[in-house]
């Protein structure tokens, strides 16, 4: 199912992240998407954290703790044990996205299928679409799995980000980048997030075919945490994804403007 058109003079969901990340890239420079997991560090200053990130970044990625995080690496996870301790539930995100005025860094919520279900795919979309929320990155729902979350999603305009790697073979590619919403979400590696290894010498080769792939943005994610980093994939992608990296940056309690501003590299 493809995604709900927009009538004239309107920008769905699902447009305002294509548009925040071409517009970030206009300058030379990849478009920043910042993760950081709700409630943590700290379950009372979410909305402050939000919006230091989203006051810096072009795409905020908002992570629903889940209790078997398979695609997050230590970081993660330590965050995301932490934050369901303290009791932050999808629906509490979604209260707390919705008792403040909307930001203009457009938004998504990533998070694993079973929370989804639980609050319920159509009131989901609802719910979403009513605080803000521009789309969802699931990490466990394979492709082929997808259309019925689609179903949910599309009327709303919501996008669903579509995760590719470097082993994703190129017919399974074309369709996988080709169906995304938003951007496709290019891991530089195999494994889970947080890994610092370096990015494999033939992530331009792979990063070339996502994007011929791809009617929206490309975003590269997976162990970026450094400018050099960035630097290096300028060119190759619209954007790049930093997760771990920040998530630590929030945990030692330093402010995450600086940090994000410091990834970026001088406009060309």
């Amino acid at each position: 199912m493809t995604a709900t058109s927009s009538p004239a003079g309107t920008v769905l969901p699902h447009e305002r992240i294509v548009s925040a990340l071409r517009d970030a890239a206009k300058h030379g420079q990849p478009a920043l998407v910042a993760f950081l997991t709700a409630g943590f560090p700290s379950r009372e200053r979410f909305r402050e954290h939000l919006a230091a990130v989203a006051s810096e970044a072009d795409v905020v990625e908002i992570g629903v703790p889940f209790s078997d995080p398979m695609a997050d690496g230590v970081t993660i996870q330590r965050s995301s044990e932490q934050a369901l301790r303290a009791g932050v539930t999808l629906s509490w995100i979604l209260e707390q996205l919705g008792s403040q005025p909307p930001l203009a860094t457009p938004l998504l919520l990533m998070s694993y299928m079973n929370p989804l279900l639980a609050f319920g795919l159509t009131a989901l979309a609802k719910h979403a679409v009513r605080v803000g929320v521009c789309g969802f990155i699931v990490p466990d729902l394979p492709f082929d799995e997808s259309e019925y979350l689609r179903v949910a999603l599309s009327p709303h305009g919501l996008a669903l980000v579509q995760m590719v790697t470097p082993v994703t073979p190129p017919e399974r590619l074309a369709r996988v980048a080709g169906a995304s919403q938003g951007f496709v979400y290019a891991v530089t590696m195999t494994g889970t997030t947080g890994n610092k290894a370096a990015a494999p010498k033939e992530i331009a080769d792979y990063l070339v075919r996502v994007r011929a792939a791809a009617s929206v943005p490309v975003c590269a994610g997976f162990g970026i945490r450094a400018r050099e980093q960035v630097e290096a994939l300028r060119g190759m992608v619209d954007g790049v994804i930093v997760g771990s990296a920040l998530v630590e940056v929030l945990e030692r309690g330093e402010s995450p403007q600086p940090w994000l501003a410091a990834l970026r590299p001088p406009r060309r």
